[in-house]
């Protein structure tokens, strides 16, 4: 059951007002001083003005079904957020490229490969999108794995700390290339909760919660 959501009329009309310039209380007091002010003796038709009516009436109870909406919205995001904040300690496989190296740790990259792989080759880039780094894994059949990068280049030098990006290629059995999804592991270590959707740090990257492929105790 959902707790919070009320037929809030009094704000549908204010909306419906602003928008419109009037609201059906308005129209009513229009249609009283008309009836008010008519000559008696030649009164005016008035059914076109309760067809007015009718419509103006509807269109109120649109703007409060659309307020009712937003209300449950609210309500819906409020609950991934509280979800989201459970996830910290555990370990996360999420949908991303990012990668965030610092001194003396070896990242994890993930793949996701939709064919089995005669070769398998990932390339890390910096922020330029030069490529850095070039791993290859050998036969690797179809589903997820990951490799470790020891935050080297090609020549054996460390690099610099900072984020980088990296992409999945597969080469089927003849010597075609197909693409594979990269994944960011890692256990979670906290949640932004600022915007309109949570996100999960994981590793120093901020992911947002759509992104999350699972979550596993820690």
């Amino acid at each position: 059951m959902v707790y919070g959501v009320t037929n809030d009329t009094t704000a549908a009309a204010a909306a419906m007002k602003k928008s419109t310039g009037m609201n059906k209380d308005d129209f009513l007091k229009l249609f009283v001083t008309q009836l008010q002010n008519q000559d008696p003796l030649n009164p005016q038709d008035s059914t076109e003005f309760i067809g007015q009516l009718a419509q103006l009436t509807q269109v109120e109870q649109a703007y409060n079904t659309n307020s009712n909406l937003s209300d449950l919205l609210n309500l819906v995001n409020g609950a991934a957020s509280l979800s989201a904040v459970s996830f910290i300690g555990k370990e996360i496989t999420a949908s991303g490229d990012l990668i965030k190296l610092t001194s003396g740790t070896q990242p994890t990259l993930g793949y996701r490969l939709p064919a089995t792989a005669q070769k398998v080759t990932i390339k890390v880039m910096d922020d330029t999108d030069t490529v850095v780094r070039t791993l290859t894994l050998g036969s690797t059949q179809a589903g997820d794995g990951s490799i470790t990068w020891d935050g080297k280049d090609e020549k054996g030098n460390a690099l610099p700390d900072g984020r980088y990006t990296f992409s999945v290629t597969g080469t089927n059995a003849e010597g075609k290339d197909f693409d594979g999804a990269p994944l960011l592991l890692g256990r979670a270590e906290g949640v932004m909760l600022e915007g309109d959707e949570p996100y999960i740090t994981i590793g120093g990257i901020n992911v947002p919660l759509g992104n999350i492929l699972s979550v596993k105790g820690a």
